[in-house]
């Protein structure tokens, strides 16, 4: 594979940490990048993705839709220095998850009031 076929990417993480960089082909697609980012999720972090779907890649403030190539998406990339493309991660756990973990008080509320009528 030709060197500028490859380009170097690393994944920056909410608490400003990150993982790679990695050398990926311009043919790969932002799906396989997220897959790498859940197998390669640091642990211990109080946020960690289950699949592949709880992840967002960003780029350049543009969301990176799963079927377009590293090698589409470049332009928006620009040229970094050094080479190595920073992509920022965000994890968004699934609806499902969300409202099974949301507990709601729906028991009565006693009001107190304090106001006094003359």
């Amino acid at each position: 594979m030709p060197e500028e076929d490859l380009v170097d990417i690393k994944f920056r993480l909410y608490d400003g940490s990150d993982i790679g960089p990695f050398r990926y082909s311009s043919t790969s697609t932002v799906d396989m990048l997220k897959q790498r980012i859940v197998s390669d999720w640091p642990r211990g972090k109080t946020i960690t993705p289950k699949a592949v779907n709880e992840i967002k890649l960003i780029s350049s403030g543009k969301v990176l839709d799963n079927n377009k190539t590293v090698g589409q998406c470049r332009t928006p990339f620009g040229e970094a220095a050094g080479g190595v493309i920073i992509m920022h991660v965000v994890v968004q756990p699934s609806l499902a998850k969300t409202k099974t973990e949301k507990k709601i008080d729906k028991s009565p509320k006693k009001i107190v009031c304090s106001c006094s009528i003359m």
